[in-house]
């Protein structure tokens, strides 16, 4: 099994192309292709997921809403929130999605204990939660046995666009972040790099 792991970081990027970008590696990586993580945070954007209902857009105003293919509802990135775009070879791995759903939901649980903050996974709503408030959201799509799309990490953002929506179709979920719940402001690129360390661990990647 390859141990091969690029991780990219790409600071504020925007979404379209780097969306575009996500695909095109996965169409066209071949057998022997290191797998990569990238990891950004994106102007203001809605995502609608596979199963998004328009009724879940209350309100989305001067924010574009793009229809994308992972899975789940709407959601909203912005600048301050760490995306991690994960993009694995599952078959080549042996990884199942549940399995790699779970090492993405216990890399965020684990980030977030380095900062003293006591996060948990909910088995029946994707994510990740600090006292029954999200604080990370997770969508994937896997196309010819490649996983893409991954996970966002509310740290230290301008939260009031998730009120204009229903997060991942839920009415009425509180939304939290990192910064919220230190008395220090985190550093975005430290909780980048803590992702990363997080992510090779449960994954199984040398550093």
């Amino acid at each position: 099994m390859s141990n091969d792991l690029i991780v990219r970081y790409l600071g504020l990027v925007e979404y379209l192309p780097t969306l575009e970008a996500m695909r095109t590696f996965t169409a066209t990586r071949g057998a022997s292709d290191a797998d990569e993580i990238w990891l950004l945070h994106h102007p203001s954007v809605f995502t609608q997921g596979q199963a998004g209902k328009a009724e879940h857009l209350l309100a989305p105003g001067d924010i574009p809403v793009i229809q994308v293919e992972r899975g789940g509802q709407v959601t909203y990135h912005g600048p301050g929130q760490l995306v991690a775009y994960i993009m694995l070879d599952l078959r080549r791995r042996d990884l199942g999605v549940r399995e790699l759903v779970t090492a993405m939901e216990q890399s965020l649980v684990d980030v977030l204990a380095t900062y003293g903050v006591k996060a948990a996974p909910k088995a029946d709503a994707p994510g990740v939660y600090v006292n029954g408030e999200k604080i990370a959201s997770l969508g994937l799509r896997v196309r010819r046995g490649c996983s893409f799309h991954g996970l966002a990490l509310n740290v230290d953002m301008d939260m009031s666009p998730f009120w204009r929506i229903n997060p991942c179709g839920y009415a009425g979920l509180k939304m939290v972040q990192l910064s919220d719940l230190l008395d220090t402001k985190p550093n975005l690129d430290e909780v980048a790099h803590r992702l990363e360390m997080a992510l090779r661990e449960q994954l199984g990647y040398s550093a």
